[in-house]
């Protein structure tokens, strides 16, 4: 290249400020540019929620937390918002993107996860199994007060002896003339003791023994919910043990859409992509808080993030929830052209939680004895990601449906 072409291609590069074009140093909490790829309204939603988070949530969730306390009053706020059901389409609710949906999952799981779990059990369990399977008076009973958050749903799948496997659910369900009766327990189940309604899965009399669902006011004699308590995780967040005794429905109660598995399986996978998207904001909260406190804590007369090994630390952090995000808003723009399968869900989930969970410990290794204090938010994160590695499939049961997808030979068995 000649002095004239040396010339011209560094007039290309130079802002009309006199400054190179291209290089200005990265924002270490977008470093790649992921929000040029958002909508206005993406955006959008993204910032009202996170205002809405820091507002309402980071202030008051240490105490939340040390308490084991959910606060109830927090549902009509975010039903305001239109953050409840906010994928779904009528009856009150919002009809916003899955993209959407995930950036709001993004910021309140930045604030804690118990607080995007309510959105989570509310939404894309309890008002999606309505939605997808309910009868129009059954959507219209529920859907618009829950959508406001003047009525709490729960979900009532897991079983003490029926967590990874549903297809051993002992929950049973007979016909007694037009009425069904119900005994049996559920596990794990959030949001029941708090819920005016559930959305119940149990195993029937009809012939080959069905798995159907069933709305049920919380009200109904029969219905017991029992808080877990001792936790050490999600103690933001409310789960319950559930049981019934002879417990009667009408008929009506019954969903009338859908019979099997595949039910509450389409809801655990609307679940599950909302966390892809959650982990990786407790991640960038975690990442966040160590990145501000290694430039401002000082060892041996210099900020600690002048050491080479902390650098690493935040290096690998940042790579992988940019990452992890990339991967979310892919499978996002996908359930939003209606291609994502199952399976790629299980990719999100598995990996987006897994890399969630290591890039709490290195963050916490960060500010050493401070990490473990409810000072900062990094333990809190950490043991509540233990539980959502756990819930809507651990990472055996996503690695083998990965396998399966990979191999066309179950595993499971």
């Amino acid at each position: 290249m000649d002095t004239a072409q040396n010339t011209r291609a560094d007039v290309a590069n130079v802002r009309t400020d006199g400054k190179p074009a291209g290089r200005e140093r990265p924002d270490p909490m977008d470093f790649l540019g992921i929000d040029a790829m958002l909508s206005e309204e993406e955006l959008r939603v993204r910032d009202e929620v996170r205002a809405f988070v820091a507002e309402g949530i980071k202030p008051n969730v240490a105490k939340w937390w040390e308490d084991a306390h959910f606060p109830r009053e927090i549902a009509p706020e975010m039903g305001a918002m239109g953050l409840l059901g906010m994928h779904l389409s009528g009856y009150g609710c919002a009809g916003k993107s899955a993209v959407s949906y995930g950036l709001a999952c993004m910021e309140l799981e930045a604030g804690d996860s118990g607080l995007r779990t309510f959105v989570s059990v509310q939404g894309s369990l309890a008002m999606s199994g309505l939605h997808k399977f309910g009868s129009e008076e059954q959507k219209e009973e529920w859907l618009p007060p829950m959508a406001k958050g003047e009525a709490i749903g729960c979900f009532g799948l897991t079983e003490p002896s029926a967590g990874s496997d549903p297809a051993g659910m002992k929950t049973f369900a007979r016909k007694e003339g037009t009425d069904w009766v119900i005994n049996g327990s559920k596990r794990w189940i959030g949001m029941g003791s708090i819920a005016d309604v559930a959305v119940l899965w149990a195993r029937t009399d009809e012939e080959g023994n069905p798995v159907r669902g069933f709305v049920v006011p919380t009200s109904t004699p029969g219905f017991h919910a029992k808080d877990i308590t001792g936790k050490f995780s999600m103690r933001s967040s409310i789960q319950c043990d559930l049981t019934f005794e002879e417990m009667r429905l009408p008929e009506s109660a019954m969903l009338p859409g859908v019979k099997g598995l595949k039910g509450p399986f389409a809801c655990l996978n609307e679940a599950r992509y909302g966390i892809i998207w959650g982990a990786m904001g407790a991640a960038r909260d975690c990442y966040e808080v160590a990145l501000g406190y290694a430039k401002e804590r000082e060892q041996f007369d210099r900020p600690v993030a002048s050491f080479q090994l902390v650098q690493k630390k935040l290096a690998d952090m940042m790579i992988e929830i940019d990452k992890g995000t990339l991967l979310a808003l892919h499978l996002g723009r996908m359930k939003d052209a209606g291609t994502l399968r199952p399976e790629q869900i299980s990719v999100g989930k598995l990996n987006n939680v897994r890399e969630a969970i290591e890039i709490a410990r290195e963050a916490r290794t960060i500010l050493g004895g401070n990490g473990v204090t409810l000072e900062y938010p990094i333990m809190r994160h950490m043991n509540n990601l233990e539980s959502v590695r756990t819930y809507e499939g651990t990472d055996e049961v996503h690695t083998l449906i990965i396998g399966n997808a990979i191999t066309g030979i179950p595993a499971f068995r």
